[in-house]
């Protein structure tokens, strides 16, 4: 299995991590057991554990 940052390109994993961290702050309950903690921070540990249920669709 890549890492994350592998599968992704930059401009992918901005768009993830942006789109996860508003769902966050909006009240979407966290993937990882992480209290207390900046949504953004939250996004970042769930995109290092590759946890995020947002998907890239790339054209051919």
């Amino acid at each position: 299995m890549m890492p994350p940052s592998e599968k992704y390109t930059r401009f992918e994993k901005a768009k993830i991590i942006g789109a996860r961290s508003l769902q966050i702050a909006m009240g979407a309950p966290s993937l990882l057991d992480l209290t207390g903690k900046d949504p953004l921070e939250i996004t970042m540990a769930e995109f290092e554990a590759d946890v995020i249920p947002i998907t890239v669709k790339r054209r051919k």
